[in-house]
């Protein structure tokens, strides 16, 4: 499928899109960030969009590894391919090896997972699927995370969730 709004350049991005995309396609490790040089052409809602999601991830209390894991399986369950590729290079960074990816894949019944990490699977898990959770997830979630970083877990899977369906209904194509 082709996308529904091509990626925009210098004329639709406008000079501060286009950097930001420049150097966002930069630390994603590709020539172009599809993603960002498509809601570029959104002016400042993305600007306050990236800062937004920025507060999220790489700037949230969850550490990066946490975020990661987190993304990867929305990503996952999504099946949006955009999310795994940037997500998979940026996880690198983060210490997701191809080892711990497959797990992530595979998921919160996955052998080696530590409570911690068991409990933030499932509840990315019932988040996607029910859009709730459970009070049992939540309570096996709160034994680890304070009441901040339960809200900031919430609006991760909630703003990756929605991402993945921006890029498939606008048919963002994946990086090369």
């Amino acid at each position: 499928m082709s996308p529904r709004i091509r990626p925009g350049r210098f004329r639709e991005l406008g000079p501060l899109n286009w950097a930001a995309w420049r150097v966002l396609s930069t630390v994603a490790g590709t020539k172009d960030a599809q993603l960002f040089s498509t809601l570029g052409r959104t002016g400042g809602l993305f600007r306050g969009w990236l800062y937004y999601s920025g507060k999220l991830m790489p700037f949230g209390r969850l550490p990066r590894f946490e975020s990661e894991l987190v993304i990867l399986r929305v990503a996952h369950l999504r099946e949006c391919g955009y999310e795994l590729d940037h997500h998979t290079r940026l996880g690198r960074r983060a210490g997701i090896t191809p080892e711990i990816l497959q797990r992530i894949l595979d998921g919160p019944g996955a052998p080696g997972w530590s409570p911690r990490h068991r409990a933030m699977l499932a509840a990315v898990d019932e988040l996607v699927t029910t859009r709730d959770l459970a009070d049992g997830t939540w309570k096996a979630l709160a034994a680890h995370l304070d009441d901040r970083r339960m809200v900031e877990f919430c609006l991760l899977v909630a703003q990756y969730d929605g991402l993945a369906t921006t890029i498939g209904v606008l048919r963002i194509e994946r990086d090369f």
